[in-house]
């Protein structure tokens, strides 16, 4: 497998050129980044990229997150996507979204919608919100059947729940966030319904084999003819749905779909994991990727700037294997974390190449990287997806597992009831009755 070593020097930043030859240089602040709240869940899904469920107990305090969004702002990065976990179940949640608000640094947060209740929708609709907040609901299946099977019994109807209550609020453009599998791909026409159903716009983004996501990789990856079909859905509804530049890969089957088809990992985005830990993209959270911590001396502008990680990332870099074919220019040899995770070289071809060098190269021999964190819940519980209780082996279900710590550091969410959030009076829900300072 090869690593980021070994690279030139990165050279002075040439004037003029185009906006894709800037940006590989990378640029003094990262244009938005993934924060990671908490890696406490709510739900277990099957794919999840950060292995979430329960809670880290070194997460950042409120007052930290605040300095970090400050050095945003003075950073002047455009936005910060927000994620985990289900980063609402973190007690201070709505109110660092406001302080973000209030700082001019703008949010985009993924939710699978448990506590996005009328009063919450009322609120993100409201000027208090000026604008500067978007909501992304997880929905991986335009069924039921499909999207519980990797997200969990019942978060089909909470996700379309939270849809509703934007949509009563009087909230504009939400966005419908949907991970393409082999099992949805057919469903593309659907998925645009329903976020025309609900006057929400269609974020599609590419499956990667990190977190959970590498244990299912193999059943739940798009199969090539749905590949294409995938490429050619886009291509005659691309201006209309969003894909965060997931799929700069299919650019191999000729025409580049509309976005910057680049890997922006540590060029123009990152990921500060709920540590503070600072990841060179969202979709590789692995030791490998790791490029520092912002509790450390200089903060986060310092690891963005300086880190020897990022340098090497910004540096040219060799086309490998890829070099000869004529559409690396198009496709640049693909994801450089689905690469890592599948145990391929960061310069061979991606394990979805569209030309067939990944099947290829996946046929030889390879090593698969071993995870570097995993947050899963200790035990199944009651929103386990179907996939996993279908997969789970019998000398699995068998084993005696150890108690967890407490009711919240097995299940955030512990005999909570979502109907009931309105008539809760505060706390976390948890059946450990905590405040949610000290467990949720």
């Amino acid at each position: 497998m090869t690593t980021l070593q070994n690279r030139e020097a990165a050279p002075a930043r040439p004037l003029g050129g185009t906006l894709i030859e800037q940006f590989e240089l990378g640029l003094d602040a990262p244009i938005c980044l993934t924060w990671e709240l908490t890696y406490a869940c709510n739900l277990e899904c099957a794919h999840c990229l950060s292995s979430s469920g329960r809670r880290d107990p070194r997460e950042l305090s409120t007052e930290q997150c605040e300095a970090v969004i400050d050095e945003l702002q003075r950073m002047q990065v455009f936005y910060v996507n927000i994620g985990g976990g289900e980063p609402t179940i973190r007690p201070d949640f709505w109110h660092l979204l406001e302080y973000a608000v209030n700082h001019q640094v703008g949010v985009k947060f993924s939710t699978n919608g448990v506590r996005l209740d009328a009063e919450r929708a009322a609120f993100l609709a409201s000027p208090a919100c000026n604008g500067y907040v978007d909501v992304q609901i997880s929905l991986d299946g335009a069924t039921a059947e499909v999207n519980d099977y990797v997200r969990g019994p019942g978060s089909y109807d909470t996700a379309l729940r939270a849809l509703a209550n934007l949509q009563d609020a009087g909230f504009k453009d939400a966005k419908i966030s949907v991970v393409c599998t082999r099992q949805n791909i057919g469903q593309l026409d659907e998925f645009k319904a329903l976020a025309d159903r609900f006057g929400a716009t269609l974020r599609l983004t590419r499956l990667r084999p990190s977190g959970r996501g590498a244990d299912v990789w193999d059943e739940l990856h798009p199969l090539p003819h749905q590949q294409r079909e995938l490429y050619d859905w886009l291509m005659a509804h691309g201006e209309n749905v969003l894909t965060g530049d997931s799929f700069f890969h299919l650019a191999a089957f000729g025409e580049s779909l509309p976005g910057l088809n680049l890997c922006g990992a540590g060029r123009v985005v990152c990921l500060i994991d709920p540590i503070g830990d600072v990841y060179a993209c969202p979709f590789a959270i692995h030791d490998n990727f790791l490029a520092g911590n912002l509790l450390d001396e200089g903060g986060f502008q310092r690891v963005w700037q300086t880190s020897a990680l990022f340098t090497e990332l910004r540096s040219p870099q060799t086309g490998g294997a890829c070099s000869s074919c004529q559409f690396f220019d198009s496709c640049r040899g693909g994801c450089m974390a689905a690469k890592f995770f599948t145990g391929l070289p960061l310069d061979g071809p991606d394990p979805e190449c569209v030309q067939g060098y990944g099947e290829q190269a996946l046929a030889g021999p390879r090593e698969i990287p071993a995870a570097s964190q995993d947050h899963s819940k200790a035990n199944p519980t009651r929103n386990q997806p179907v996939m996993l209780t279908l997969s789970r082996r019998p000398d699995e279900l068998s084993l005696p597992a150890a108690p967890p710590v407490s009711a919240c550091a097995e299940n955030p969410l512990a005999g909570f009831d979502p109907a009931s959030l309105d008539t809760l009076p505060g706390g976390c829900g948890c059946s450990a009755g905590g405040t949610g300072k000290a467990c949720c």
